[in-house]
């Protein structure tokens, strides 16, 4: 199945942002959640991958408190950490 220019476009930006860290929380985040967002959740993850990735890594671990813009569903998915995978 072809994705659409728009999908392949953010998963691309959630996968490439600099630090390995930020790559594996967003992009695996972007990864376990992108096949069930709306076209308004779409837009909403596009609008966060604008944030400077240490805001993103602390709004999902809790550090900072998240703004409201991006309080919602997706942060609290994006706080759970359970698309993170484990190394062993």
């Amino acid at each position: 199945m072809l994705e659409d220019v728009t999908t392949k476009r953010l998963r691309w930006r959630a996968h490439h942002r600099g630090t390995k860290e930020a790559d594996r929380m967003i992009g695996g985040f972007f990864d376990r959640y992108c096949g069930d967002w709306s076209p308004d959740e779409q837009a909403l993850f596009e609008a966060l991958l604008e944030e400077q990735d240490v805001d993103i890594m602390a709004w999902a671990i809790g550090t900072q408190p998240v703004p409201e813009r991006f309080a919602g569903d997706m942060m609290i998915k994006l706080q759970r950490l359970d698309y993170l995978p484990i190394d062993r």
